[in-house]
């Protein structure tokens, strides 16, 4: 499958060949350098939030970043003075009017940060901030979005510098409403020196990916700016974004965008990718033709529309079952499995997927007010569970509140390590109460299992030691048969940690445990059972020849083992009893199966 060419890849390269042909629009001029743009260059490129980038045509073409800037410079501005001072400059209201508009609000603020009045009282707010070093902060900001360090091109900056009358006049309205408190050409020299830094469609791609990762630079993996940030960029990139025509583009295309006058388009669609297009033919709103065209089918072909989610809530849920459905790998002796037959409702497990959003928690909510009233543990599995959101864990601490106030033990299992995930909820879970983490499901239904039969029994069996009488596999031997077949037994003791049995030897003694705990794992550790007195260890060796598990003692272990040459002796003298313990093994491995088939049965049924 590896020479085969991904979709989105022939998707990306039928619009670059399609749209190339589209000679409309017009190469910006109004800045001198702009006039010099290739009107043949069109590059695509797309980021996914998980660090893959498609790319075809001109995408590596490096150009001026022009308006595009303010969206970055916006964010960082969020995140350098705070949402609070920002906000006393500039609103966040589409304006109506051209780009360069000489025009304010009512208020004397510019109307939004996309319009050059407002980008320029975004860069004047940092430019307060950082003093000298404001330029810097903004180089190494836009650098970090990108990945890579981006370069100034002097010219097109001495170019705008020369010919910024327009944002000059703009500056000094700004200035005497107060909105601007600095040096006009200070802050201008930062402001055109902004626009002026060079990038690619592909660095607008992972630049957009950024903001569509919340703020983390998918291929660098740098936390560049808050998800706080972020939110409010975006918010403001798909109201105001794309000159005049922002209504039309959110109606048709749907995804936070800026464009500039260069001819870049970057797009952002949350949690999915970025998007970042280069073609220097404009049109009189001042925005890439190519560009607008691709992101258009894009959107359109793909269903990308922001409004345009599909989803249901309820398949948040993977599986949700009780310990009387699914139990751990821990073999119970009779008597504490009966216990949990009778109180298999005092435990529940939760499996969840997918990300998890406001609506999935809400759902998950009601789903956990649903069970039974004796429920006394609930677990819930996050092992297929990618990203987590600040809504839906506000709304998880108001669960585990109303849980902890019906004296409901919590138990998070399966958090994946080094990921987002373990990041959100690590200190979160810190300091909740009455919550613990298990790194394990079958580790957490053990531990809920264990606590349901201290508390019906006081105690767990795996303390007490077990007679010959008690083995499972021995169960209802007439005494004569038990003592004959006691008396061909060695007994062997084991030390914590010690292997009993290795895979792939031969089978030649199958073991009795007395006292104690032992694992049977595959050779790469995965447990296939827990066991304790009273359980046969290697009893599959009546039926194979060769070992297929590792066993291991987890405590100290008192067996005693039978070899299979004894075993055959035994049966030349008493076939009856040995025709019992065969129907033993039989019906436990019966039931072994009944218990796969309902774990199949409730995972399947989701």
């Amino acid at each position: 499958m590896s020479s085969v060419e991904l979709p989105l890849a022939r998707f990306l390269a039928r619009c670059h060949s399609d749209f190339s042909k589209d000679d409309s629009g017009e190469v910006a001029s109004y800045i001198p350098e702009l006039a010099l743009a290739n009107p043949s260059d069109f590059g695509i490129a797309v980021t996914t939030v998980d660090g893959f980038v498609y790319e075809i045509g001109d995408s590596n073409v490096e150009f001026t970043i022009q308006s595009i800037s303010k969206a970055f410079v916006f964010a960082l501005a969020l995140e350098t003075v705070g949402p609070d001072r920002v906000e006393t400059v500039v609103g966040v209201e589409p304006s109506g009017d051209a780009f360069n508009s000489i025009r304010l609000r009512s208020d004397n603020r510019p109307f939004n940060p996309m319009v050059n009045a407002g980008a320029i009282a975004c860069t004047s707010l940092i430019c307060e901030n950082e003093g000298d070093g404001a330029f810097a902060r903004l180089h190494d900001a836009l650098s970090r979005f990108a990945g890579r360090r981006l370069d100034v091109d002097e010219a097109t900056f001495q170019s705008e510098r020369a010919t910024g009358d327009r944002n000059r006049a703009i500056a000094y309205l700004l200035r005497n409403h107060g909105v601007l408190l600095g040096d006009v050409d200070e802050v201008l020299d930062v402001y055109f020196r902004q626009c002026a830094l060079r990038v690619s469609a592909r660095d607008l791609s992972v630049m957009a990916a950024t903001l569509s990762h919340k703020g983390r630079n998918p291929l660098t993996g740098e936390q560049v700016v808050s998800s706080y940030a972020v939110a409010r960029t975006l918010s403001v990139m798909t109201s105001s974004g794309m000159y005049d025509s922002a209504g039309r583009w959110v109606y048709r295309v749907g995804i936070p965008a800026k464009s500039g006058v260069g001819g870049g388009i970057v797009a952002a669609l949350p949690s999915q990718l970025g998007l970042g297009t280069y073609s220097p033919r404009i049109d009189d709103q001042g925005n890439s033709v190519r560009g607008l065209r691709t992101c258009e089918a894009l959107s359109t072909h793909y269903g990308l529309h922001m409004l345009n989610r599909v989803g249901d809530v309820r398949t948040c849920i993977a599986a949700s079952y009780d310990v009387g459905s699914v139990s751990s790998r821990r073999n119970r002796r009779p008597r504490e499995q009966a216990i949990l037959e009778a109180h298999h409702a005092k435990c529940a497990i939760v499996e969840l997927t997918g990300a998890l959003s406001f609506a999935n928690a809400e759902y998950i909510s009601r789903r956990v007010r649903g069970l039974p009233p004796e429920l006394a543990y609930l677990i819930v599995d996050l092992r297929r569970v990618p990203s987590v959101s600040e809504a839906a864990l506000q709304l998880m601490a108001d669960i585990l509140d109303d849980l902890a106030r019906a004296k409901v033990d919590v138990v998070f299992c399966g958090i994946p390590k080094g990921t987002p995930v373990e990041a959100a909820l690590g200190e979160w879970l810190a300091g909740k109460a009455g919550v613990r983490s298990i790194t394990l499901l079958d580790e957490a239904i053990e531990w809920a299992e264990d606590r349901i039969i201290q508390s019906a029994a006081g105690a767990l069996d795996v303390e007490k030691p077990a007679a010959l009488a008690e083995q499972q596999l021995l169960a209802g031997l007439d005494p004569t048969a038990l003592t004959a077949l006691s008396e061909l037994m060695t007994p062997h003791d084991y030390r914590i940690g010690e292997r009993m049995i290795s895979a792939g030897e031969q089978a030649t003694t199958l073991l009795f445990v007395v006292s104690g705990v032992v694992s049977v794992r595959l050779p790469g550790g995965l447990r296939l059972a827990t066991l304790s007195a009273g359980m046969a260890v290697g009893e599959m060796a009546l039926l194979e020849t060769t070992r297929s598990a590792d066993v291991w003692a987890d405590t100290a272990v008192a067996c005693l083992e039978l070899s299979l040459d004894a075993f055959a002796s035994f049966r030349n003298l008493h076939p009856r009893a040995c025709e019992h313990i065969m129907g033993n093994l039989a019906r436990l491995l019966a039931k072994r199966l009944i218990i796969a088939n309902t774990k199949i049965e409730v995972l399947a049924s989701y």
